[in-house]
């Protein structure tokens, strides 16, 4: 379902009955112990916690996400009087090659919204980052690339991320990228793009997040490119403060740091792509994912 679908109110025809099934005015609750064998937690988020499982409705290997109902009611309370959709809406109707799937959405016995998602085999970029993994070596231009496309695709069908990190990325044993958690996720209309809202991972936060100022499609794009820094370099473009408040004053005031000084190898070439994406002003960073992505592919030494 997409977004003008969600707003207008017209009927998906992709999702069906069981793809939804805990949606609606009275919803079919399901209760979790009965339908999914859990075999371990995979991760957990500031609102949510994630399984391995295996879905018996399915018959097949899934991931399960359990969002706190608490948590996220007190989130959706900052969107009062707009008509947000929830994380479980949005996902259902997003279906791209370097977006995670999602099977199913809808309420726990508990209450609790549920997700159910495509089990994918391999690791979070963070973790190959963090580890110097060498499945990064040599295709780290590629797995920009598909991160672009995958943003482009979300951009194109008029929704903001909120909160593209290595975090919120997989990356499979095959090398195809996946984004995932699209918790914070917002239509990409006036009303969800006013000022005040700050929410998001701090280390990516674009400066007019930061000022509280009005925004667009290029905050996630300053995402990307402090996503796309970390993985070059191994580093953020500000060096990490103790408190957020500092890390917010360093990002406003204090000059980036060039990749070359952190990485040797890196050209200049490359090391202006990364600069440009993350310029301090919207109007000077790349105004789209693809025009990234076309940087990119213009870089002589491909294989970083």
């Amino acid at each position: 379902m997409g977004l003008f679908d969600f707003l207008f109110g017209k009927k998906t025809t992709g999702g069906g009955k069981a793809a939804n099934r805990g949606a609606g005015a009275n919803p079919t609750r399901v209760n979790v112990e009965k339908r999914f064998e859990l075999s371990g937690r995979t991760g957990q988020g500031s609102m949510s916690k994630v399984y391995r499982a295996y879905d018996r409705d399915l018959g097949r290997n899934i991931c399960l996400k359990i969002l706190d109902k608490e948590k996220t009611k007190k989130f959706e309370e900052r969107f009062k009087g707009l008509k947000k959709p929830s994380e479980g809406e949005i996902c259902l109707g997003l279906r791209h090659d370097n977006i995670v799937r999602t099977f199913e959405y809808g309420l726990t016995t508990k209450g609790e919204p549920y997700l159910v998602l495509e089990w994918v085999d391999g690791h979070g970029l963070n973790y190959l980052v963090e580890t110097k993994n060498a499945q990064l070596n040599g295709n780290r231009i590629d797995y920009i690339c598909q991160l672009c496309d995958a943003l482009q695709y979300m951009h194109d069908n008029k929704w903001l991320h909120r909160d593209l990190c290595t975090r919120n990325v997989m990356v499979t044993t095959d090398g195809v990228l996946k984004l995932i958690d699209f918790g914070l996720a917002v239509p990409y209309t006036p009303a969800f793009t006013g000022s005040g809202n700050r929410t998001g991972t701090a280390d990516i936060l674009a400066p007019e997040i930061l000022l509280r100022k009005p925004f667009d499609h290029r905050v996630d794009l300053f995402a990307l490119g402090i996503t796309a820094f970390e993985v070059f370099t191994g580093q953020l473009p500000w060096e990490r403060a103790a408190s957020s408040e500092e890390n917010f004053r360093r990002r406003l005031n204090t000059p980036r740091r060039n990749p070359q000084d952190l990485k040797p190898g890196i050209g200049e070439d490359l090391a202006a792509v990364l600069m440009k994406s993350i310029e301090r002003e919207a109007a000077d960073r790349y105004p789209t994912a693809t025009a990234f992505k076309m940087a990119l592919a213009r870089v002589e030494k491909q294989d970083y």
